[in-house]
């Protein structure tokens, strides 16, 4: 039956009987499973001259933005380890650790820590010098370690007083682990919009993070548009990805007819509220699902690599296969043209949360990233892409030097490791120092906010200048703090 146009807004019928009743079933939209949480972006230009035109009175949220500066970097993959990978495990290397093992901290202890712990526990992993920079990595990343002229190693994160996962990971993915804040991702596409106007602007793969859920890629009080949008679900290893509903190139047609008339109608509720950002978002989620029917299926089609590609990276393999899966398809996004891609590896499968058999959890995680992240890091260089994109693996905090039982460690967000490569970055470096059991930063700590500020200013950004109104305040990424590490910058 047909739905007359002209009802009155306070009549009882909403979105969802709109797309329910319309022909077609337009509620089936391609790529639902990307698009689970509605509100999505809008975000495309590589090829937006082959787009179709606008619906009537429809704005793009994610045009592509001039940066304040000449930008270092212009696109972002986040590679995130959740549950806390061990520095002195890993980055930061303890000699005076491994000479007194099994004693007691002689130095005194934080004052607040999650669990107790014990006496100093020596690394089970050797370091040793790479490169031509000699940068030091342990044993467990021995693929990684090729690339260490690459790497700008952090060693003196500090994390202030987020002790627990959640507000560790919010932290580092929002700024505050007390308070619902946009996310890096967002604020990066609120600053700087999309090079690509058929796929979303901010991806968000695996992103089954437990502590902290959806507010890790969303966008809190910054228009829904911005958010990340989701692929994947952490616990299923990511093949390719699989549209739903309409098939690719059937009707387009009546599918933009079909747009046409249901922006028009959102767009008359829209002024007769004064506007909503929540609608907005989601006209533009309607037409990225219109237009990502051409392009998606391409791009998430790893099939279209080459065998050298696949086995470099260690697709089709075990321990790697999901992970790789992940890697690779951050590059083909960012070749693709997304700005901001955050890879995860993340519970429940995936977890670095070492309170016992640091051996065993360490190795196996290792294990599945080391060859995955080598080969990214290779193929954007020889792509021609590492100069202009940052990589940045990051955790939400480190692991106590000293023993929690017999064979684990502890939270320990006081001092950690992160890494960034590309994108302006010094390779073969590393900055910061810790003391010489790596349980207090010594020298040039980089809090949450000056972190923040650095990878928003390697992509053209002044974290200051970077403010969106809200509740009465202006509101930036670093709060009230924040300064950019220069020493880092190439």
């Amino acid at each position: 039956m047909p739905i007359p146009l002209s009802l009155p807004h306070s009549a009882p019928f909403s979105r969802r009987d709109w797309l329910a009743t319309s022909a077609l079933g337009f509620g089936q939209l391609a790529l639902q499973a990307l698009l689970s949480e509605s509100t999505r972006a809008d975000n495309t230009a590589a090829s937006s001259a082959n787009s179709p035109p606008a619906p009537p009175g429809f704005s793009d949220p994610l045009a592509p933005k001039a940066p304040h500066f000449p930008a270092a970097a212009r696109q972002v993959i986040f590679l995130f380890m959740h549950g806390g990978v061990s520095h002195v495990d890993t980055f930061d290397p303890k000699p005076k650790l491994t000479e007194l093992n099994g004693q007691p901290l002689p130095i005194a202890k934080p004052k607040f820590e999650f669990a107790p712990t014990g006496n100093l526990l020596a690394s089970p992993w050797k370091f040793q010098k790479h490169g031509q920079s000699g940068l030091e990595i342990s044993e467990l990343f021995p693929q990684l370690a090729t690339r260490a002229d690459e790497l700008c190693v952090l060693r003196s994160m500090n994390g202030g007083d987020q002790v627990s996962h959640g507000p560790a990971l919010l932290n580092i993915n929002t700024g505050s682990g007390v308070f619902a804040r946009p996310c890096l991702g967002a604020w990066t596409l609120y600053g700087l919009g999309s090079d690509n106007r058929n796929l979303p602007g901010f991806l968000s793969l695996s992103p089954s993070l437990y502590h902290g859920g959806t507010q890790n890629y969303g966008s809190a009080f910054l228009p829904a548009s911005f958010q990340g949008t989701r692929v994947g679900d952490g616990g299923t290893p990511f093949p390719q990805a699989r549209l739903s509903g309409l098939v690719p190139g059937d009707l387009p047609d009546r599918q933009r007819l079909q747009l046409d008339l249901l922006a028009r109608r959102n767009r008359r509720h829209a002024d007769a509220v004064g506007g909503d950002a929540r609608l907005e978002a989601r006209i533009a989620s309607f037409e990225m699902a219109y237009r990502m029917q051409a392009q998606a299926p391409v791009v998430f089609d790893l099939a279209q690599e080459t065998a050298g590609t696949l086995t470099r990276y260690g697709v089709d393999r075990e321990p790697t296969d999901e992970f790789a899966r992940q890697c690779l398809l951050a590059r083909r996004c960012i070749e693709a043209g997304v700005r901001f891609v955050q890879v995860n590896f993340s519970y429940p499968r995936n977890y670095w949360d070492a309170h016992g058999d640091l051996r065993n959890n360490h190795t196996s995680n290792a294990a599945r990233v080391d060859q995955p992240i080598a080969a990214l890091l290779g193929d954007l260089r020889e792509r021609g892409l590492l100069d202009s994109t940052l990589v940045v693996f990051g955790t939400e905090f480190g692991r106590t030097p000293a023993a929690q039982g017999s064979d684990g460690r502890d939270h320990h967000p006081h001092a950690f490791s992160v890494w960034l490569a590309g994108g302006g970055v010094r390779g073969g470096t590393a900055y910061g120092q810790t003391d010489d059991f790596g349980y207090y930063v010594q020298e040039n700590k980089v809090t949450m906010p000056d972190f923040h500020a650095t990878l928003l200013h390697l992509l053209g950004l002044d974290h200051e200048r970077l403010t969106y109104r809200h509740a009465g305040r202006d509101y930036r990424l670093t709060d009230v703090s924040g300064q950019v590490i220069d020493a880092i910058l190439a």
